[in-house]
């Protein structure tokens, strides 16, 4: 069994250490690597691999010996890893594995602590006790805080004492004074200093500011700037208007300084009001009812200002509150004249007499001067002036007569005016009520026409009526019902009054009979209990029907009789209208077949195209006879006997021929033309129609003969042309030159 043993590392050297920021004249030597393969001869070679190898650190192949040729930073790199190995310097064959070994720095004391987050900003309530906690600041050193003490730092004030302190190693900053006044000084500049080495002798430092701000609390009550407030105001302000205003002054800030006022003595608790402005913080005085300069011309008021928010801690300095007197002179105004009542309340009766004095209304000028007023009416609300009122005295007359029936109530406003200051009117409401009298005869509430069935049963209700009363009595409406004296002893009808004021009329036999008579007039007299009693006649309208078995009403006509069984006047109707129809129909089909049958000749006086001659149209050839009346150009002897047609289509209805059969390849075409031409002149459906007209006639004679040259004689000597000049000038020399040859 093969035995395997450990070989022993070859490496000797001590541990290596290098002082940052040395910076000497030579290369300062860090260490020394050596191996025990190394008898002394030159056959070995040292080589270094790593971290800053050939740059920063250098080896001497032969010796082993490391140098470091730059000055070293720990801040910035603390410790370098490198690579060591032995080789044969001729073969270049490695002695030894590699070995890995650290090169680290050592701390120097070369930062100074700083303050990262600084400068500081704080804030502390005023008025705390010694050792409240303010702020906490932090510094830092660069250095290494495990290496000896250029970490460990120490902190102090170095400004801002008395006030303020420092705990040494914590860096809390707390308060050193009791009752710091914010009123007196808000705001503290601190510097803090933190220094290294455990603040002894050649540490490093650095420094920061700490602005410390003293924070309010509500310990200072409101005062007022004067004791006493003097406001003066009119008489006629309006309610809610202000009429001055009161400071409280406090020390304090924001919802600290906030203040409410109240009136809390005086004489005019009920007529005032003060209130507290948020922006400004004053308090205002408002009128709450209004003010009367000859009933009090002054009053005094005791107003007091309190904080809002009230610290605990802080009550037992004293009251947070203040008092002051605010005296209110009032100044006379002049002020409209004043009615005796707000709202004037009038009765008058229907049949008041015209100029008869329903009321009074009175005003006064509440001035010292004591103005006279006069009265008048607003005829906006009374356009029908049915009202006058006395200026002088206010008794409000009676111009029209009133119907309580037609208006009930009476709106009207009456108006006080000074007669030494126009500009000062009053007005007042008046509601004047039309009290009712007894001057309306009752009344049927509608027309009624009450049925009778033929075959009723004596002392049967045939209809029960109401009356109406446009009187509006107190006690309610009361009707007696009577017949006519005449009609006392009536044998058909009687009536009888009913608990609830209304009217029964029953029938007294059963006799009645449409065919005897079909209506009977029953006058009834209706009276008011009113004073003087009121009564009118109407008469009720009584028709005699016939019914069913069970009393229902089916006709009130005596022609009913002569209908036939079963038919209805509503089925007769519509049989009469349908024979009204039918004979209707008949008259136009008539009508039509009359109009169809009129003849082809028309005659000249019927031809309207007569009386418009047109002699600007060419004419369109034989088939053209729409476009003038060829009439006008007939021979006029030809009429006497011979009256031209007027073209129409035919009637007759030409019977489709029967087709033909497909004519062959090989017939002639002249022979296919001839026989639809054939087809088509007898056709008489086919236009155009038969009409003959003659164009061979040139005119009737004129006075003026014929213009024609062909009839002319051969010789102008014969010819005289003294009637041109009865033409005119320009005939005239017409004349002239066919006369020159002459």
């Amino acid at each position: 069994q093969k035995v395997l043993n450990r070989s022993k590392r070859g490496w000797v050297w001590n541990q290596m250490f290098v002082l940052e920021e040395f910076s000497g004249p030579e290369p300062i030597l860090v260490g020394r690597l050596h191996t025990d393969l190394d008898p002394g001869s030159s056959k070995i070679k040292y080589i270094l691999s790593g971290d800053g190898a050939g740059t920063i650190f250098v080896i001497n192949d032969k010796t082993g010996d490391i140098h470091a040729m730059k000055r070293l930073d720990r801040e910035e790199k603390a410790e370098y890893t490198l690579t060591a190995q032995a080789v044969d310097r001729d073969t270049n064959k490695p002695l030894e594995p590699p070995s890995e070994f650290i090169i680290k720095v050592q701390d120097i004391n070369d930062n100074a602590p700083e303050f990262l987050d600084g400068p500081y900003h704080a804030t502390v309530p005023e008025m705390s006790i010694v050792g409240t906690f303010v702020t906490k600041v932090t510094a830092t050193d660069a250095d290494d805080p495990v290496y000896g003490n250029s970490a460990k730092l120490v902190y102090s004030i170095l400004e801002g004492q008395p006030y303020f302190s420092i705990e040494p190693h914590t860096a809390i900053i707390r308060t050193a004074l009791p009752n710091m006044d914010r009123e007196a000084k808000e705001e503290y500049f601190v510097v803090i200093q933190a220094k290294d080495m455990g603040g002894h002798m050649g540490g490093l430092s650095g420094t920061t500011t700490v602005t410390i701000t003293l924070t309010d609390v509500n310990d200072n009550p409101p005062k007022f700037a004067q004791s006493l407030y003097h406001f003066s105001v009119m008489e006629d302000i309006a309610l809610g208007e202000p009429i001055g205003r009161v400071k409280a002054n406090d020390l304090d800030i924001g919802e600290n300084a906030k203040s409410s006022y109240d009136i809390i003595e005086g004489d005019g608790m009920d007529i005032f009001e003060i209130t507290s402005e948020a922006q400004t913080q004053d308090g205002i005085i408002r009128l709450r009812k209004p003010l009367d300069f000859e009933t009090k011309k002054s009053y005094t008021l005791k107003v007091e200002a309190a904080n809002v928010h009230i610290d605990p801690r802080f009550i037992s300095g004293g009251p947070f509150k203040d008092t002051a007197t605010v005296k209110i002179v009032v100044e006379d105004a002049d002020e409209p004249p004043v009615f005796s009542s707000p709202t004037y309340l009038l009765e008058v009766h229907e049949n008041a007499a015209i100029n008869s004095v329903i009321g009074q209304v009175t005003s006064h000028d509440p001035d010292v001067s004591s103005s006279p007023i006069r009265f008048s009416i607003d005829r906006h609300t009374d356009l029908e002036r049915q009202f006058n009122i006395n200026a002088d005295d206010g008794k409000i007359t009676l111009a029209t007569p009133l119907d309580r029936e037609t208006n009930i109530w009476h709106n009207i406003t009456i108006v006080a005016t000074e007669t030494r200051n126009h500009s000062q009117v009053s007005r007042v409401p008046v509601a004047i009520k039309v009290l009712d009298v007894n001057d309306n005869a009752p009344e049927f509430a509608s027309e009624h026409d009450a049925f009778l069935c033929e075959n009723g049963k004596p002392g049967q209700v045939i209809q029960t009526v109401s009356a109406i009363d446009k009187d509006d009595p107190k006690n309610g409406h009361f009707f007696l019902y009577s017949l006519l004296p005449e009609m006392v002893n009536n044998p058909n009808f009687t009536i009888k009054k009913n608990e609830d004021n209304t009217l029964s009329i029953l029938a007294k036999h059963s006799a009645f009979s449409r065919q005897k008579q079909e209506v009977y007039l029953l006058p009834i007299i209706i009276s008011d209990s009113g004073n003087p009693p009121m009564s009118s006649t109407s008469t009720l309208t009584i028709r005699v029907c016939g019914c069913s078995s069970d009393g229902v009403v089916q006709s009130c006509n005596v022609e009913a009789y002569v209908l036939p069984i079963g038919l209805s006047m509503g089925a007769l109707i519509a049989i009469l209208a349908c024979i009204i129809l039918l004979l209707v129909i008949v008259v136009l089909f008539v009508t039509l077949r009359r109009h169809k049958n009129e003849p082809l000749i028309i005659k000249d006086e019927e031809d309207v195209r007569e009386n418009i001659i047109r002699y600007d149209d060419e004419g369109g050839g034989e088939e053209d006879t729409e476009a003038f009346d060829i009439a006008t150009l007939q021979n006029p002897d030809g009429i006497n006997g011979f009256l031209p047609r007027k073209d129409i289509k035919p009637d007759l209805q030409f019977m489709p021929r029967q087709g033909l059969a497909p004519v062959p390849n090989g017939v002639d075409v002249d022979e296919f033309i001839n026989v639809r031409l054939h087809e088509a002149d007898n056709d008489p459906t086919a236009p155009p129609y038969d009409s003959i007209q003659i164009y061979g006639y040139e005119g009737r004679g004129s006075v003026a003969g014929s213009l024609s040259s062909l009839e002319s004689s051969t010789s102008d000597s014969d010819q005289n042309f003294d009637y041109l000049s009865e033409w005119g000038p320009r005939f005239k020399r017409l004349g002239e030159l066919y006369s020159v040859g002459e």
